[in-house]
């Protein structure tokens, strides 16, 4: 699978599914995020091979008229069920609220997302609101620093 094919598979993604150009735009928003917020998604790189696995970060993100430090993350769809996910979002959490300070993170998640929602729940989140995003049904979960 090329880097690029990863970001094909993302049935979920709120912006569908990306092809090269489209990936490239991503990366530059990545960047421009760090820029702005010294936060950001973080690539997610498979130690033995160096492949690009996905990504798992934060970033600001409107919802509902509120900025808010929303919780993202894609893997490469061979990646699945391995405990990446869980594993990355744990590490992302951890910098976020420990590191950064940040008062709290949002994760939305549709509600067929299964996969998604269980990792979202093993990472703590718990009680969530139904709303529309992008035009779509969510859940919006959210955890706060303790």
């Amino acid at each position: 699978m090329s880097r690029w094919g990863l970001w094909r598979a993302y049935k979920y993604s709120i912006r569908g599914v990306c092809d090269e150009t489209a990936t490239r735009r991503f990366i530059e928003w990545c960047l421009e995020r760090y820029a702005a917020h010294s936060i950001g998604p973080w690539a997610l790189v498979e130690k033995d091979s160096g492949n690009l696995v996905g990504f798992c970060g934060i970033s600001p993100e409107e919802v509902n008229g509120v900025e808010e430090m929303g919780l993202g993350y894609r893997l490469a769809k061979r990646y699945w069920g391995q405990g990446l996910a869980s594993e990355s979002v744990q590490a992302v959490l951890h910098n976020a609220l420990n590191q950064k300070q940040l008062s709290s993170v949002v994760v939305i998640i549709e509600p067929e997302n299964v996969a998604s929602l269980k990792v979202a729940e093993k990472a703590g989140f718990s009680a969530f609101d139904n709303l529309e995003f992008h035009g779509r049904p969510v859940r919006q979960y959210r955890l706060t620093q303790q």
